[in-house]
């Protein structure tokens, strides 16, 4: 009962806020959207001023969408962003009114540091996507500010994620999405929260969100040391074919078509299509194949209504020469790049369907739909002690997993605006289920089978809930969010032909931000929340429930600079503390026990225009981790 109270609550509050503001304020409200006047893609983050009033102001939402409350109905609407020509549009009576923005030079001296906003950094990625082409996902994920990335296992395996004192893994401390999806496998063959995001075509995809810390009421689960959000583009300017080649018979090929290049406003389709072979430097030859497909449409299905659907194929095969011994290198055994067992390798594929269905409402508000399935199926052979435990058969091991994932996501969002302050409201319901069928670890030779270590089926569901609210008066915003997860952990062990007992556990996180805006030229702000990341459901089932969902509480305390019109500068200070947890070990089949631990640290960002044609980009990154409660040392 707890539970549906506390679903409810939020929309309780929504009708009151309603009511008020509807009483107590008549204003002309003015709605609005921003696109590119040749791709006619939506723009998001656009900052839109009434000319006359310079408090009435607001930014576009990830549709372009905006909605401002002014106390004249023949206001000019001036907007500003970063690579494009400012614009400024008469409303002249108009109620609704459509904004066309020209490309030109990217430049620093667009970004703006004004209130309206809590402190994101995510329009920095807009300029370095622009001005550094991405081959590969690994590039990708570079754009992040202090996030590094490396790849251990040939080109089709995820790869290892640090971040802010966290070796993540695969990714089991930032959470990872693709319009909206989750591109992290909970309860994985190989690892909790595995995000292989090989399914990405890097040419499709418009934008990076990002943040660092627990501090997130719409991100749940993983999301400890941060997150990372890829946008796919609604649309493309135009279609294009290249091929491209390279060292170790490396070759790639690509292709977008414009499927409906007239009268984009209404509607707009295009699919992408990749193809990637590589050899890799290794005297054992990967044979790493790559196969994408992406298609998307988008329609105007009424004035206020817009629907998007999307859909991709990944296919990929490879082998690996994994990890060396150096002292078989030193004595003459093997070369650098030879190996051990070059029988390592395997091969993977995911199945994505996205729709995605946005209302607008009169009073400025957006309710959006979105519904999302995954078929996902994955491979792996490995072998990090070779002869180790079996001198006769070797030490390969074959991780191997089928899994279908639904999800469902409602939220609703209204803007308030009162005399020259306003509040932004979201609130939220959601479910991701997992179906895994025969996640299986087991030994094997030459990948051929010999025994099971671990076999079972699993069932996972999270059911969520948050409310965010964005307060802005004069120079301060305060963001409070609060989000509920309930879980149901269930695993049917094959081996023993027993179903484990079903667990279910909920958690409650809030998160709070302070900014305030000094001057046009300085930012100051302090973040602090809560995060989780559950522990793969192995483990929850196989220790009576211990430590089901470790929490994570950090804390924030930076600044935002422009000092001069070319420079840019984030600087933060910030502290992260982990709960115990249990671990399981995917290559092992077994439960580690790990402790406590605390993180602090120092990330400088800086971004600065040397010319009109010329920038300089410098992130810096300092961490201390340490563990809790250990012997020093």
């Amino acid at each position: 009962m707890k539970h549906k109270v506390f679903t409810a609550l939020p929309f309780v509050l929504l009708l009151l806020f309603s009511c008020v503001e509807n009483t107590l304020f008549a204003q002309t409200i003015i709605k609005g959207n921003v696109v590119d006047a040749n791709s006619k893609q939506p723009l998001d983050a656009v900052f839109i001023t009434v000319t006359e009033s310079a408090t009435e102001k607001t930014v576009t939402d990830k549709n372009g969408n905006f909605s401002l409350k002014t106390s004249t109905s023949n206001a000019t609407l001036a907007a500003s962003y970063i690579g494009y020509k400012p614009v400024s549009v008469s409303v002249d009576g108009l109620s609704t009114i459509k904004i066309m923005m020209e490309p030109e030079a990217i430049s620093l001296q667009d970004i703006k540091l004004e209130a309206g906003a809590v402190a994101k950094f995510n329009t920095i990625t807009k300029i370095d996507l622009a001005l550094n082409p991405v081959k590969n996902t690994q590039e990708l994920f570079r754009m992040v500010p202090g996030l590094f990335i490396s790849q251990h296992g040939g080109g089709g395996k995820a790869e290892q994620i640090f971040l802010r004192g966290f070796d993540v893994d695969h990714g089991t401390d930032v959470a990872v999405s693709v319009d909206g999806m989750p591109v992290n496998m909970v309860s994985h063959a190989h690892g909790q929260g595995y995000a292989d995001a090989h399914f990405i075509i890097p040419e499709t995809i418009g934008s990076i969100d990002f943040g660092t810390g627990p501090y997130y009421a719409q991100q749940g689960n993983l999301n400890t040391a941060g997150y990372v959000g890829f946008s796919t583009f609604k649309n493309i300017p135009k279609s294009l074919v290249q091929v491209e080649g390279g060292r170790f018979n490396s070759f790639r090929t690509l292709a977008m078509v414009d499927l409906l290049p007239k009268n984009k406003a209404k509607q707009s389709a295009y699919t992408a299509a990749e193809f990637f072979y590589g050899d890799g430097p290794t005297q054992n030859k990967q044979g790493f194949k790559r196969y994408n497909v992406f298609s998307k449409y988008n329609a105007a299905i009424s004035e206020n209504t817009n629907v998007t659907v999307s859909a991709s194929a990944f296919k990929s095969n490879w082998n690996q020469s994994g990890q060396i011994p150096q002292r078989a290198v030193n004595d003459g055994t093997i070369d650098r790049f030879g190996s051990i067992d070059p029988s390592e390798g395997g091969n993977t594929e995911r199945y994505n369907a996205n729709l995605v269905l946005v209302s607008r409402f009169t009073n400025g508000a957006t309710f959006e739909n979105q519904v999302f399935y995954n078929k996902y199926a994955f491979k792996l052979f490995s072998n990090f002690t070779f002869f180790l435990n079996d001198p006769v058969n070797g030490d390969q091991i074959q991780q191997k997993e089928s899994r279908n994932i639904l999800g469902l996501l409602s939220k609703y969002k209204l803007k308030y605006q009162f005399n020259n302050n306003s509040l932004s409201s979201t609130y939220a319901i959601g479910l991701r289920y997992d179906k895994t069928n025969g996640s299986e670890l087991s030994n094997v030779v030459q990948r051929r089978f010999l025994s099971n270590v671990q076999l079972g089926d699993i069932r996972e569901a999270n059911l969520y809930s948050y409310t965010q609210q964005q307060l802005n008066i004069g120079k301060f915003v305060l963001d409070a969010g609060l989000r509920f997860d309930q879980f149901n952990f269930n695993y049917f062990d094959r081996l023993i032909n027993t179903q484990l007992p079903i667990v279910n556990k909920s958690i409650v996180s809030p998160k709070l931000s302070l900014q305030y805006n000094a001057t046009t030229a300085i930012q100051f702000y302090v973040k602090a929340g809560k995060g989780f990341h559950s522990n793969d459901t192995r483990v929850i089932t196989g220790n009576s429930g211990k430590e089901i969902l470790p929490a994570a509480y950090g804390a924030d305390f930076g600044v935002t600079l422009k000092p001069i019109k070319d420079l840019f500068l984030n600087v933060a200070i910030w502290n992260l503390y982990l709960q115990q947890e249990f671990v399981y070990v995917g290559d092992a089949g077994v439960v580690e026990a790990s402790g406590k631990s605390k993180r602090q640290g120092l990330d400088v960002i800086a971004r600065y225009q040397i010319s009109k044609k010329l920038f300089a980009n410098a992130n810096f990154n300092f961490t201390k981790p340490r563990a809790v409660g250990e012997p020093k040392g």
